[in-house]
């Protein structure tokens, strides 16, 4: 992933529908020209209704999933600097590539990984197979730089997916196509020579991936740097890539559109109802960090996943395991707290749709039909409001225990009353509100409208 550099975190106010409140984070100015994730990101290419069709099928799972877990593993987390060390420090090839005989995992740590994902309410995996440094987590032809013949001695990928499978998730593969390792990674920018031999080397990985492992639901390709679509022949790549599973989606990192984009670090919902992903570190690594403690709380995850919910995006949240496979104790701890809550008010997560009401400096919303759902995140005490919602309720209650809440409404406001003085449900308290209709929201007609006073 590119080399973000967290300062802050603050939520930002919605501007327009397209746009999400979110944690947002700034990024260090070198980040931008790291970034693989175009901005704006790039427009859908012309579609046939067939075409459509096919990705509408493909994708079915994905949008009703909306939480997925990324994982970052490679040599860099023997280091414990960053998943940029090699680039960030300077460090030679040469005195970096001897962590591939250091690098030791114990056997099958990615079930764990696969059952906090599972425990959590995420719905998918997505594992580096090759990340920037150029070193192969999966068994391959082409180079000796791969985890059977170097110190882990076996198929990384295989126990990942094996594990994935196990615990009824969907398997996603990361491939970097930038490499800092091959010979060839950075000369085929000017020479031709070069270039057709690495793209063969990156085309005959993604052929091994996706040849090997069985069913592979997701290719999340990375950083396309030096090479553009055609440089990296990225059609005869994707045609290659469908051929050989045909139900998988891909991202838009190749620099094709592909299926849907990736805002990274932040949640900016995509326009013309384009399919999107927010991708985001619990800390501000996605490699393993031994010194980074910038941790995400429960409460600022699950704000996260609800705004990618409210405007149909998705969540892919990193963990970055230590060198043996294990999990730091900080993303085990907020994981399972996201879990604890996502059983109980999972349903407003889950296969939400558009959610046009989003104005309220305590809660925020999303919806599924005619359900609008308030999940309050700085509890009031007795008494909750929402201003300008223009559709009849009909009845409410709190999502987690099922308990009826009372209500009042006007055209200006309906009161939610008699609840308790503390919150009911931890971190964040639900709301499920029956509307007579789809619900929106108008709080421009309650300023206008609303009768002033004299002075």
């Amino acid at each position: 992933m590119p080399d973000n550099k967290i300062t802050r975190r603050t939520w930002l106010k919605s501007t327009a529908s397209v746009l999400a409140a979110t944690a947002a984070a700034p990024i260090a100015s070198n980040a931008l020209l790291q970034t693989d994730a175009p901005m704006p990101g790039p427009q859908p290419n012309a579609t046939s209704p067939s075409q459509d069709a096919d990705r509408a099928r493909r994708m079915k799972w994905w949008h009703e999933a909306r939480f997925g877990m990324f994982i970052h593993w490679g040599l860099y987390s023997v280091l414990g600097r960053h998943e940029w060390v090699m680039e960030n420090e300077g460090i030679p090839v040469a005195e970096y590539a001897p962590l591939a005989k250091q690098f030791k995992p114990k056997p099958n740590a990615a079930r764990a990984w696969a059952k906090l994902a599972k425990q959590a309410g995420q719905k998918y995996m997505v594992m580096t197979t090759k990340h920037h440094e150029g070193f192969c987590n999966f068994d391959t032809k082409t180079t000796d730089y791969c985890a059977p013949k170097q110190g882990p001695g076996r198929d990384l990928v295989k126990e990942y997916v094996e594990a994935v499978r196990t615990e009824g998730l969907r398997v996603g593969f990361y491939y970097s196509l930038m490499d800092w390792h091959h010979p060839d990674g950075a000369r085929c920018a000017h020479d031709e020579d070069a270039r057709k031999r690495f793209v063969e080397y990156i085309h005959t990985h993604l052929r091994e991936l996706l040849t090997n492992y069985g069913k592979v639901d997701v290719l999340w390709y990375d950083v396309s740097w030096p090479l553009d679509a055609a440089g990296w022949e990225s059609e005869r790549m994707n045609k290659m890539v469908f051929e050989l599973q045909p139900d998988i989606i891909v991202n838009n990192r190749n620099k094709l559109p592909g299926d849907f984009s990736t805002p990274e670090q932040q949640i900016r919902a995509e326009e013309g109802g384009r399919a999107w992903e927010s991708c985001m570190t619990l800390n501000d690594s996605w490699g393993f960090q031994k010194a980074d403690d910038d941790w995400k709380t429960p409460k600022q995850v699950i704000r996260n996943l609800i705004s990618c919910s409210r405007d149909t995006g998705n969540y892919l949240l990193n963990i970055g395991p230590k060198p043996d496979g294990s999990i730091p104790e900080e993303s085990v701890a907020a994981l399972t707290e996201v879990g604890q809550w996502m059983a109980r008010n999972g349903e407003s997560i889950y296969q939400s749709d558009p959610c046009q009401p989003r104005r309220s400096n305590y809660a925020s919303f999303t919806r599924k039909g005619n359900t609008l759902y308030m999940h309050v995140h700085f509890w009031p005490g007795e008494t909750a409001s929402i201003s300008g919602l223009k559709t009849s309720v009909k009845s409410a209650k709190l999502l987690a225990s099922g308990k009826n809440v009372e209500f009042k409404q006007d055209k200006f406001r309906v009161r939610f009353t008699g609840l308790p003085a503390a919150a009911p449900d931890h971190p964040i308290t639900t709301i499920a509100i029956e509307c007579e209709a789809e619900p929106t929201q108008d709080t421009n007609f309650v300023r206008n409208e609303k009768p002033r006073e004299g002075v």
